[in-house]
């Protein structure tokens, strides 16, 4: 037995989607463990291009079990319109195979509205929050005043939760953002037409995954948005609002500690970021227009182009340590093809100082600057690689450099959008 976290490595859109999707022939329960729909995994099967939200990517494999566990903030309307679209493009053909723990929390329309109307009136202060309400529903989780989705099966505890809930809603929304209020009944009639179709996914997912690991089967955890940008150790507060980290496979699925065998990160072979916050490497030249176009780096969520850099290996360094990887899985090797020349960041300077590692402090992480070490780059086209042997030499001594500043194997390269076009270098689930 084996069981696998796979989280991203740096700010998050690190091609995470098509990784699980590799693994998930090898696993038996795909298990999302935190965020909500603010996360998009876009997977290329065949000449198909499937964008999922919240459901693991893993549901596109036939005879496997995907969990969404306690740690997820769940938009019912997504959730469900998400169903509808998986169905009609002929996969979720089981139901049993699709579980939601009873113990995540919802997100509400009051949630959404709070997270839109708050950054309207940010101005220069924006976070770059997605507005589906993520990070309000998280908050009512913190303060013990969330609704669950037990809640939502059970008609007099949601009616009450949600009365109380719209004394405090509506007094924000009125008074401190100047936006019109909900009634009950506007949203007690529309959530309990979504409790009908939710009611047969719910389950006590904790046990249901103890139970499957006690019977040998092999669990994949799948995390949403990076290292950077976990509400604990990422750029705060330019961060999302929950557990990024490996950690968060634990807190937010109900299981131990003592049943996770690996930990694999996976990292661009350049850098990206959404929204706002620091970026030490960011490339605002036609380099950094170059990396956007051709790895296509629009938000399969948003929509919003990604900001583009170097590879930052203080960042990997830091995400190694922080969720103890066990591997790395290096993805878009192919954008970089043509590139006259390629450059790796492997510290920061700060006021005259050289810095091997992220400082705690955003003001100080604003003002470094990246210290880089150039490489050769490479031609032609690489995806059809299917080993390592196969790629131009300065392409695999770009990654064998990877390696050694990141201090932790590469398991896994990705030379393509594709499912086939991936070179395995280790399976975690073979050990």
């Amino acid at each position: 037995m084996a069981n696998v976290v796979i989280i991203g490595a740096q700010w998050g859109d690190e091609g995470k989607g098509k990784v699980v999707d590799i693994y998930t022939q090898f696993a038996d329960d795909v298990v999302r463990f935190q965020g909500g729909n603010n996360a998009g995994h876009t997977l290329v099967v065949g000449d198909e291009k499937v964008i999922l939200h919240l459901i693991p990517s893993g549901i596109l494999h036939a005879g496997k079990r995907c969990v969404i566990g306690n740690g997820v903030v769940l938009d019912p309307e997504v959730f469900i319109r998400e169903i509808t679209n998986l169905k009609a493009a002929g996969y979720l053909k089981d139901d049993s195979a699709l579980i939601l723990s009873e113990s995540l929390h919802l997100i509400m329309p009051y949630h959404k509205r709070i997270d839109l109307a708050r950054e309207a009136k940010s101005g220069h202060k924006k976070i770059g929050t997605t507005g589906r309400g993520i990070g309000p529903a998280y908050e009512d989780k913190t303060g013990r005043r969330g609704i669950r989705l037990m809640d939502l099966l059970d008609p007099k505890a949601f009616a009450r939760k949600l009365k109380d809930a719209l004394e405090e809603k509506n007094l924000i929304l009125e008074h401190l953002l100047g936006d019109k209020p909900f009634t009950f009944e506007e949203i007690y009639d529309e959530y309990m037409v979504y409790a009908e179709t939710l009611r047969i996914y719910a389950a006590d997912t904790s046990l249901l995954l103890h139970q499957d690991m006690k019977a040998g089967k092999k669990l994949l955890f799948e995390g949403a948005q990076g290292t950077l940008l976990d509400i604990d150790h990422g750029t705060y507060p330019f961060v999302t609002s929950s557990s990024t980290c490996a950690g968060g496979a634990c807190t937010g699925t109900g299981v131990s500690p003592r049943e996770i065998h690996e930990v694999i990160g996976i990292s661009k072979a350049y850098a990206t970021r959404v929204g706002s916050g620091p970026f030490p490497t960011e490339l605002e030249d036609e380099t950094g227009d170059a990396l956007r176009n051709a790895g296509r780096e629009f938000g399969s969520t948003t929509g919003r182009p990604r900001r583009c850099g170097w590879f930052d290996a203080v960042v990997a360094r830091y995400a190694v340590r922080v969720n103890g990887l066990s591997g790395i899985a290096l993805t878009k090797l192919d954008v970089l093809s043509g590139l006259e020349a390629v450059k790796i960041c492997t510290g920061y300077t700060f006021e005259g100082k050289v810095l091997d590692e992220i400082p705690a402090q955003l003001e100080v992480i604003e003002k470094c600057r990246p210290i880089y070490e150039e490489m050769p780059g490479w031609e032609g086209d690489i995806t059809t690689a299917k080993s390592l042997d196969e790629l131009p030499e300065n392409a695999r001594n770009y990654i064998n450099r990877v390696e050694e500043l990141c201090g932790a194997p590469i398991v896994l390269v990705s030379v393509g959008p594709r499912r086939d076009e991936t070179i395995i270098l280790r399976n975690p689930f073979e050990g």
